[in-house]
């Protein structure tokens, strides 16, 4: 093996890259990953970092791969300043073509990555003819996505992550904690935590609706959508059931055109965003492996298939996923069962206050927001929470697909949100499965205060069993952090608001539905 490192110098920044070779000398497929996460090597000796990574690679080397890895600008030991998104289309490429320059290069590149270090990839779409494959995993091409739920947007996922990433170098204090996410007008939060106005990040916070031209601009992501619907190359695309993206990369998949499908594989394993079984994860299933050399072994396997090496692991143009407690994993294309089963709220209507100052909470962010899964709270915990229960089921059922509800509301407001969380009842607690928020203003914009209205909430793609006995719980309020930006009960640009004000919203339970498709 032979590893060693060079500043590129490129764009007034100088990026540290790690070349790692394999022992004998001569031409080889090439690995690039480009990685913002280093933090903790900022301080270290260059060379102590090329042998951490190199330790890293020792399987792709002895495989005959060279892999060229990078520090995201303005992180480690590379210069310049970490801005999310605005340099890596620019610095991709120009490490892709620096790459192309060097004696070992044998004319096969292939992108590996996750999360952000998927992004750094996709953004350099269209591939260049060289790109012969790709693992890109949990990592939504649609930035609305990344930042929004229905316009509520996602403190609990880019809010956060966007903090810590902005200029890690340059302002290393910053006036942040979760909380800071509910002041008014939100507009203001760049000035307030950053000292300064970001453009890139306030430009998102005025721009809640996915139909907006923004996010046709390639401030807004255009520049990573579509990287893999029509890349023709063998792609390993990876998610979990509760990935921070199950659904974006879900609806990624099934916008694949069909020749490259053909080549691809949908991995969908019953963890969260890093493929954890621990911390927040409630249960471990024992015939599901977790951790990142579990899906570092699937990643070489994949691109040795790619080059004939090998069997493909995983069956192209199928999804393989995992039955939570079915404990069993399947292979097929994910269709939507024709069988479906829905059950009312109960009877009569209830009404409770919703105050933007004391959000309810919720634990784990499920399939929208870190956090990944966790035991639930009791039900009704406080008093702007509804707890509804399903009845008990009569017989062992395999729920798939996307679960959707339907509930008939009003409010006093001109304008109010609505929140919904799944959860199964077992005997060891409540299990979390799904959550949605949704506005009225998203279904009647000239909303008149008292007026009864019908909204649809839509959860993303599961598959789980609920064993006889057991029930579903269906958790309805208005707020839930610290996962969603809270609604302050008035309408308009929720980022202009400068009052929140109480609510009294009314929920018609007979009139209001949990629907489940079941095979």
């Amino acid at each position: 093996m032979k590893a060693y490192y060079e500043y590129l110098e490129f764009n007034d920044a100088s990026l540290f890259t790690v070349i790692c070779l394999p022992e004998e000398s001569g031409k080889f497929p090439i690995v690039i990953r480009r990685d913002p996460y280093v933090d903790a090597v900022e301080n270290s000796a260059e060379d102590e970092i090329v042998d951490i990574f190199a330790a890293s690679v020792e399987k792709w080397l002895a495989h005959g791969y060279a892999v060229v890895y990078q520090h995201c600008r303005g992180r480690g030991k590379s210069s310049g300043d970490c801005i999310p998104y605005i340099n890596e289309r620019e610095d991709g490429l120009f490490l892709q073509d620096w790459v192309r320059s060097q004696p070992f290069y044998n004319g096969e590149l292939y992108l590996v990555g996750n999360s952000y270090k998927s992004t750094v990839h996709q953004v350099t779409a269209p591939f260049a003819d060289d790109i012969k494959g790709a693992v890109l995993a949990v990592q939504d091409t649609e930035r609305y996505n990344c930042n929004y739920r229905n316009g509520f947007y996602k403190m609990g996922l880019h809010g956060g992550w966007y903090v810590k990433m902005y200029k890690h170098k340059s302002i290393r204090e910053k006036a942040y904690k979760q909380e800071t996410y509910n002041m008014l007008p939100l507009i203001d939060f760049s000035k307030t935590v950053f000292g300064e106005s970001v453009p890139s990040f306030d430009d998102i916070l005025l721009h809640p609706d996915r139909n907006d031209d923004f996010w046709n601009t390639r401030a807004g992501g255009s520049d990573s959508r579509g990287a893999m619907t029509n890349a023709n190359i063998p792609i390993l695309i990876v998610t979990g059931f509760y990935d921070i993206y199950t659904g974006g990369m879900f609806d990624l998949w099934n916008a694949i055109a069909p020749e490259t499908k053909a080549k691809c594989a949908l991995f969908v394993h019953p963890y969260d965003h890093g493929n954890n079984k621990n911390g927040d994860q409630p249960i471990v299933f024992d015939d599901a492996p977790s951790g990142a050399e579990v899906l570092d072994d699937l990643y070489l396997r994949w691109i040795d298939s790619v080059r004939g090496k090998n069997e493909a692991p995983l069956k192209c143009g199928k999804v393989t996923y995992y039955k939570l407690f079915g404990d069993k994993w399947c292979t097929d294309d994910f269709a939507k069962p024709e069988k479906s089963l829905t059950f009312p709220l109960g009877k009569g209507e209830k009404t409770y206050t919703y105050n933007p100052y004391a959000p309810a909470k919720f634990k784990g962010g499920l399939s929208a927001n870190f956090g990944g899964n966790a035991w639930q709270y009791k039900p009704n915990i406080q008093p702007d929470v509804l707890s509804f229960f399903t009845p008990a089921f009569e017989e062992d059922t395999f729920v798939k697909g996307k679960m959707t509800a339907r509930l008939r509301v009003r409010s006093d407001c001109e304008d109010t949100c609505f929140y919904i969380r799944l959860s199964l009842v077992k005997e060891e607690g409540d299990y979390g499965l799904r959550d949605d928020i949704n506005q009225i203003s998203n279904f009647a914009p000239d909303y008149v205060p008292g007026e009864e209205i019908e909204m649809d909430f839509s959860f993303d793609e599961h598959a789980f069993v609920i064993k006889k006995g057991e029930k579903l719980r269906i958790d309805v309020s208005s707020s839930a952090f610290p996962l969603y930006v809270r609604h302050t009960n008035n309408r308009g640009p929720f980022a202009l608001q400068t009052t929140a004000r109480i609510a009294h919203n009314t929920v018609v339970c007979d009139r209001s539905s949990l629907t489940i498709f079941v095979e």
